[in-house]
């Protein structure tokens, strides 16, 4: 099995046992969440490892074919986002192969988080909500829900606590794509939270406190 390449943080000395495994956005990487870590100022007795997987280098339509890291190509940056859709399929398999070997390293299925940013959200989604093994939660931050009019989810994770998180000046995923997500969600029997930020596509010290609370909520 080749796994995607990826950052690891651990928060304790003692062995991890929950997991969040959070996507970076369009042209990022691994690197680019890795010094939230510290700033999240979990408890010391939380034993959690984070992981920062780094998209694959594919061209980018919307950016003229050049090479970048990226989930999954965008065809058009209308409101839709247009993506292609068999491409971030297979990146959300390669999240779930990520989830399987988590899984293998003596971490329940239920302590595991998927937390996406932009076009890591969008795959975040599809990722969580298909997963065939209940999960802890779902963070979606300043992102869309690609896969709404396609998506099936599965049984085992149709109660899955979801938290969506965007700012309201976004001005590269606007905030309507936030709250169609929610409204998404919720024809599908979800009750996502929903918390908008006074900022831009960014992550501010606010939602970083957010953050922190769900995650010690979910993995408490």
């Amino acid at each position: 099995m080749t796994y995607l390449p990826a950052i690891e943080v651990e928060t304790a000395n003692a062995p991890a046992d929950a997991a969040v495994i959070w996507l970076h956005g369009l042209g990022a990487s691994g690197h680019d969440f890795e010094p939230i870590v510290p700033e999240l100022r979990l408890p010391e007795s939380a034993a959690i490892r984070f992981i920062f997987p780094h998209a694959p280098a594919i061209p980018v339509t919307v950016n003229g074919g050049y090479v970048m890291p990226a989930w999954y190509d965008i065809v058009s940056m209308d409101i839709e986002r247009k993506p292609d859709a068999s491409q971030l399929l297979a990146s959300a398999q390669k999240v779930a192969d990520l989830i399987d070997r988590e899984i293998e390293r003596g971490i329940a299925s239920e302590r595991i988080v998927i937390a996406g940013f932009s076009q890591g959200g969008a795959v975040a989604y599809q990722t969580a909500l298909t997963y065939p093994k209940p999960l802890a939660g779902l963070l979606a931050m300043s992102t869309y829900f690609a896969t709404a009019d396609s998506i099936v989810p599965h049984p085992s994770n149709r109660q899955l606590p979801v938290q969506i998180l965007h700012g309201s000046r976004d001005p590269v995923v606007p905030e309507t794509l936030g709250k169609r997500a929610v409204a998404a969600l919720e024809l599908l029997g979800y009750q996502p939270g929903y918390t908008a930020y006074a900022m831009e596509h960014e992550v501010c010290v606010e939602e970083i406190a957010d953050i922190s609370r769900s995650l010690q909520a979910w993995l408490a």
